[in-house]
């Protein structure tokens, strides 16, 4: 098989299932290091925590990648 044939078979499979392909490849060319995976977790863990407390206040993805566009455009 081709790579430009494997690459339209795993495009023309399902959203989640391509997801999976993509996963799995990644992670093939940097395996999770169980360590730094441990510090990430602790990491999510109290920003949610401050999310969910109000320690601090979200902003809407929409307005951060506007501010960005428009940071660039200028």
């Amino acid at each position: 098989m081709k790579i430009k044939d494997l690459i339209d078979e795993a495009e023309s499979l399902p959203v989640e299932e391509r997801a999976l392909v993509v996963d799995s490849l990644l992670r093939s060319l940097n395996p999770p290091e169980s360590k730094i995976d441990e510090k990430w977790a602790s990491v999510a863990k109290k920003r949610l925590k401050e999310v969910r407390s109000g320690a601090v206040e979200t902003v809407p993805g929409e307005d951060v990648f506007a501010k960005i566009w428009n940071d660039r455009t200028q």
